[in-house]
């Protein structure tokens, strides 16, 4: 019988009556792993071997885990400094802190695990230890020494130090290799090793040697490495199709800064100074030169607008107005402030109606993260400048719009917005929760932020939210999920915009 030489290697380093690793095997026949994997296939086709296949899990320590099973646990060490301290009295929280070494991030660590193994109390700044508990008895810190050991350890503490980023645990296939009666037989009777190639070369095709060789077959079941290309952000591809639906409802791009001078970003819009959206709680002010590139006029305008008003019957807010303020620069907290340029004719221009412009842009907003806020996402921004526009107008907009990502329930809520009367925010159904939530608010914009502009005739505006859009077409319900640190890469990998 003639083979190709690596199957005669691993026929013959295999045993009838042991089973021998893939890694045993490569390391007898001083073979790849993978060139092992592809002739133990073709043998076992060929009834030469059986392979048995067994899944183990790996456990290894992260390197906060090293470091733990080596200094001891943050709550540990927490715990044996507030009795050094107090004796089991109650202690100042700074005290034992200062006592136990403990610094960073390890503090919070320390504090909220403290109470959950029911090592002590807080109370008013004071810690209270537990004379009772047995910290040295404590089953995450003896998993980890046993870890270390290379020991056994419970699945249920193994859970809790995986969730405590302690471990990374990986399941790995085991292939063991025995030699079948009828490789045993091939080898008795004489296996010889054929010359066998595994491409064609322009070499052979010109000398002729295509003739004389074996070519190896293919084995498609073998084992390869996994090669994963990049691709295009999920986030990124529903963008490019948002943009796509909007040129073709006959709007144009806006472009701009993403950090901007204040006076853009909030005074156009009729945003009091002392909102509590324009503090350094919501915005992230930047610490730079202001803006100077504004028009003296725009501005004039504006700051009328504030303080005293729009026409014969309009009221500022006759509240304080800071130039300074304005010229300001934060990083935007909408896309508006691109609107506001483009109205003005600031970016390109003195506009004539009929006028319909977006944005698929970032913005910035110093929010509380949860499964629907980011410290930063992707806001669709858009308006439409024509004579006697309605609410009817805005509405049907939005039906046709959502329409093309197949969400048809679409429901809208009077809302109050300091430059838009009248306002609503809009509202889409969950297809997993069933809920409704909030993707978007849209209203007319007022006489306040148009008149300054140099705007005559209406203008409807909107802000939508591209993940939530996102969320309404695929479910997901949680906008971490597809943006930031704890996304899920499969389900980026794997899930497609259609377009």
């Amino acid at each position: 019988m003639r083979l190709p030489e690596s199957q005669v290697a691993v026929l013959n380093a295999a045993s009838a009556t042991d089973e021998r690793t893939i890694e045993q095997l490569a390391e007898a026949t001083d073979l790849k792993p993978e060139t092992v994997t592809g002739a133990v296939f073709d043998l076992r086709d060929d009834g030469l071997v059986s392979v048995s296949e067994t899944v183990e899990e790996d456990v290894e320590l992260t390197d906060e885990g090293v470091e733990y099973a080596e200094d001891g646990l943050p709550e540990v060490r927490l715990y044996h400094a507030a009795m050094d301290v107090g004796g089991g009295d109650a202690v100042q929280m700074g005290q034992v802190i200062g006592a136990s070494s403990l610094g960073g991030p390890q503090v919070d660590i320390a504090l909220s695990n403290f109470a959950r193994k029911g090592y002590g109390h807080i109370d008013s700044g004071e810690l209270v230890p537990d004379v009772d508990a047995d910290p040295d008895a404590d089953d995450e810190a003896a998993a980890l020494s046993a870890l270390v050991a290379g020991e056994v350890v419970d699945a249920d503490v193994l859970d809790q130090l995986e969730s405590r980023n302690l471990v990374v645990r990986r399941e790995r296939t085991i292939r063991a290799v025995t030699l079948t009666d009828e490789g045993v037989t091939s080898l008795m009777e004489g296996v010889e090793a054929a010359e066998t190639v595994d491409r064609l070369t322009p070499e052979m095709l010109t000398s002729g040697e295509w003739e004389d060789v074996e070519f190896t077959e293919y084995n498609v079941e073998a084992d390869a490495p996994e090669v994963r290309g990049g691709k295009k952000h999920i986030l990124r591809q529903t963008a490019d199709r948002v943009k796509d639906v909007l040129v073709g409802m006959g709007f144009s791009e806006m472009e701009g800064p993403h950090a901007d001078a204040d006076f853009w970003i909030n005074d156009c819009l009729f945003m009091p100074q002392d909102h509590p959206a324009r503090t350094h709680w919501d915005r992230f002010a930047l610490d730079v030169p202001p803006m100077e590139d504004i028009p003296e006029d725009l501005i004039d305008r504006v700051r009328s607008s504030h303080l005293d008003g729009v026409g014969d019957d309009g009221d500022g807010y006759h509240s304080p107005w800071s130039e300074d303020f304005a010229r300001a620069i934060a990083l935007r907290g909408h896309t508006t402030s691109l609107s506001m340029r483009y109205l003005s004719g600031h970016e390109v221009g003195e506009l004539e109606p009929p006028q319909r412009y977006f944005s698929v842009e970032k913005v910035y907003r110093n929010d509380t993260l949860d499964p629907t806020h980011l410290l930063e996402f992707y806001q669709i921004e858009g308006w439409v400048m024509a004579e006697d526009l309605s609410v009817r107008d805005l509405m049907g907009t939005f039906e046709e719009f959502y329409s093309h990502f197949g969400i048809t329930d679409i429901q809208f809520k009077p809302h109050y917005n300091p430059y838009t009367e009248p306002s609503f925010e809009l509202f889409g159904r969950h297809p997993e929760t069933n809920e409704l939530i909030e993707i978007g608010n849209s209203g007319m914009f007022r006489e306040e932020v148009l008149r300054p502009l140099g705007v005559e005739c209406d203008v409807m505006a909107w802000g939508l939210a591209l993940e939530r859009l996102l969320m309404l077409m695929y479910g997901f319900d949680d906008i971490r999920d597809v943006h930031g640190t704890l996304c899920d890469l499969d389900l980026l990998r794997e899930t497609e915009v259609l377009r």
